[in-house]
């Protein structure tokens, strides 16, 4: 069986998705590991090279990306207005950059200065998260669900009051520092989304605004931007141009998809994506002794091939998952790709509840190939624990 072109759901970004959000559970559990191969974790900074992991996060945003077209044409088939496609595409980039800046600053935690362990700030950071940003469209008592919300909100603000940084002999309080991954990622989807909204499907303008992301790019590592050194700390383009770049990558390959698809020209799209990739990847190789290949600093051969390889990824599951009607071999992990903000934020208090129980597992399943199959598991796992909620109707939506 297989997909009609544009049906409402495209199974084929659900189960890209869904592989990306399983992979970025299992490089993030990788730091419990110890004598792994170091293709799976992030290249050092300095190492002209990626890992496994320095491709995970580019293919997220290929597919924020991705999903824009398709979700922005679906708000303006319903009738809703320009300022209200606006407030969503605004209030979207607030929960992600609001969430992203707890996060950073929960890594630079002064548990020795701080009221609360940091375990705590964590679980209770995590559960306000969930108050206000699930779905309630399942539950009908709005009273009810305004006072959750609410109540989470005042719980972030009692959070934001409590923190204390830094160190003891230098205490801060929270701070504005990389934005964490959901901020980076709200910021690719801002810019992206405001883009495409802007310019409504044409596609020259889209490409023209891909290159300048990757000219700026690469104008950054030649030094060519140094005289605005001033204001970098102010105003400057999210990962030096990189961010934006694989967002607007997937808003064009969506695109394409849409007009390729709608008329079932499935090889003319397969052939699209192909040949991007090949050019992609050939110009990140070609200028890798410009400035070399690394995820550290957001080189653009880092970038030009991360994206190439997304667009052959996806090129891949549109064949198996929507021509093949194989969605069914990805069930087990499907959570992961329609459920992915709860995904991607049950670790934060799994880690925090492990922390105060204080249990270490022995050493032999922590290290070399049975930790490998270790943090694998524990991915499924808290993708299986995602659908549970998911059945629950407990489930995140910004």
């Amino acid at each position: 069986m297989t997909q009609s072109p544009l049906s409402s759901r495209i199974y084929s970004i659900d189960i890209f998705r869904a592989i990306t959000m399983l992979l970025m559970i299992f490089v993030n559990d990788l730091w419990t590991l110890k004598d792994v191969p170091q293709w799976l974790g992030h290249a050092e900074a300095g190492i002209d090279g990626m890992g496994l992991a320095d491709v995970v996060f580019p293919a997220f945003l290929v597919i924020v990306g991705l999903s824009i077209p398709f979700a922005i044409s679906k708000r303006i088939q319903k009738g809703e207005s320009l300022n209200d496609t606006l407030k969503h595409i605004f209030f979207r980039t607030l929960a992600l950059l609001t969430m992203g800046l707890f996060h950073v600053n929960l890594e630079n935690y002064n548990a020795a200065d701080s009221s609360l362990p940091k375990s705590v700030w964590q679980i209770l950071m995590t559960v306000a998260f969930f108050m206000i940003w699930l779905d309630y469209s399942s539950y009908l008592n709005k009273r009810r669900n305004n006072i959750i919300q609410i109540s989470g909100v005042l719980i972030l603000g009692l959070l934001a009051y409590l923190y204390v940084g830094g160190s003891p002999e230098n205490p801060t309080w929270m701070k504005f520092h990389w934005w964490g991954i959901l901020g980076l990622i709200g910021w690719a989807y801002f810019i992206a989304s405001l883009i495409y909204l802007a310019f409504r499907e044409k596609l020259p303008v889209y490409f023209a605004f891909f290159l300048f992301f990757i000219f700026f790019n690469s104008a950054e590592k030649l030094g060519w931007l140094s005289f605005l050194d001033s204001i970098k700390p102010y105003f400057w383009i999210s990962g030096n141009g990189s961010n934006p770049a694989f967002s607007m990558a997937g808003v064009i390959i969506g695109l394409y998809y849409k007009n390729y698809l709608a008329h079932g020209k499935y090889k003319n799209y397969w052939l699209v994506l192909c040949a991007s990739a090949g050019a992609l990847i050939l110009f990140g190789l070609w200028t890798r002794p410009f400035w070399g290949i690394h995820k550290i600093g957001a080189s653009p051969s880092w970038v030009a091939i991360c994206t190439g390889i997304s667009f052959l990824v996806l090129a891949f599951m549109i064949w198996l998952v929507d021509r093949r009607g194989k969605f069914s071999w990805f069930e087990t992990i499907k959570p992961a790709g329609t459920s992915t903000l709860t995904c991607y934020l049950l670790p934060y208090i799994h880690y925090a509840l492990y922390s105060m129980v204080g249990i270490v597992l022995p050493l032999y399943l922590r290290t070399g190939a049975i930790g490998i199959v270790k943090s694998l598991f524990y991915a499924l796992v808290i993708i299986w624990i995602t659908g549970l909620l998911e059945k629950q109707k407990i489930c995140l939506k910004i």
